[in-house]
């Protein structure tokens, strides 16, 4: 669905006449001018909250995008923390690391030499981020950030919080089942692991949800009706609803699960339960 951002945000507004609470588990926040230059856009909390609401979307989980390379999460994770106070966001925090995310000989060359460096994230980072009532789970973007080190999944383990997982071609299903689903760790796949539009890979991810039942999909960019549809109707559990705002205006992946052919309890299920069931602050009523 093609269509300017007033006629979406219109369009929006008309078809959200329904009786669906919607959580978003797919924000972006860019809490400072290294992130916005990174991403080339500015989008102020005030207008991404505007737009959320505009949506009919009531809490959506936020991470810091992309941060300059060698540069530190930490502030951007405070950051993002910091200004989801009185608003409808769920704080996650994003870590990096030195390990080159890729399967091929030159990656596994690169890391076997791979050391931490003081802007990568360390296992006492998670420790601190798990017991900080402000963040209620975790982002990794191994492509773009990298993958952390051994020690560091084994924290993020014993933590047992949601980490939302950016795949898709550059980091594809098959390399998330070898380096991350090992871990007995609730992963969501964003994107249906299939990013930027390989509904092959998509599909594979779908076929990875009958493997591990602590994988989960989340719909932002997904864009295919007959995946969004498979997904929903053969693993009705384990998708969840993300707008990938504000890339996107959060009323285009409202309106495209809207328009799918599948039952209101099913609807129910991937705009509100399962995400609440997973990340517990997404709830109506909870004190984030």
């Amino acid at each position: 669905m093609l269509v300017g951002r007033d006629g979406c945000v219109r369009a929006a507004m008309l078809e959200l006449e329904h009786d669906f609470r919607i959580v978003d588990t797919r924000a972006t926040l860019d809490p400072d001018e290294s992130s916005v230059a990174t991403h080339g856009r500015d989008i102020s909390p005030e207008r991404l909250e505007r737009e959320m609401l505009q949506a009919g979307i009531v809490r959506a989980v936020a991470s810091p995008g992309q941060r300059a390379a060698g540069r530190s999460y930490l502030r951007a994770n405070n950051a993002v923390a910091r200004l989801s106070i009185d608003r409808p966001f769920v704080a996650f925090a994003r870590l990096n690391g030195p390990r080159d995310p890729g399967s091929g000989p030159m990656a596994a060359v690169r890391n076997l030499r791979a050391e931490r460096d003081d802007h990568h994230a360390r296992p006492d980072d998670v420790e601190q981020y798990s017991y900080d009532d402000r963040f209620h789970g975790f982002t990794l973007d191994p492509y773009r950030d990298g993958l952390p080190n051994e020690d560091v999944l084994d924290r993020l383990e014993a933590a047992d919080l949601p980490i939302i997982v950016h795949a898709g071609k550059r980091f594809p299903p098959v390399a998330v089942e070898r380096e991350l689903l090992e871990y007995d760790l609730p992963i969501v796949l964003a994107s249906f692991g299939g990013y930027p539009l390989d509904a092959d890979l998509m599909n594979q991810t779908l076929d990875l949800l009958d493997e591990y039942d602590r994988l989960y999909v989340e719909t932002s960019a997904v864009r295919y009706r007959e995946v969004l549809e498979r997904g929903i109707l053969e693993h009705p559990d384990r998708v969840l609803f993300g707008s990938g705002a504000p890339d996107v205006h959060p009323s285009v992946g409202v309106m495209e699960m809207l328009t799918l052919d599948v039952s209101e309890d099913l609807m129910r299920r991937v705009l509100a339960k399962n995400p609440t069931r997973l990340v517990p602050a997404l709830a109506e009523g909870a004190d984030v």
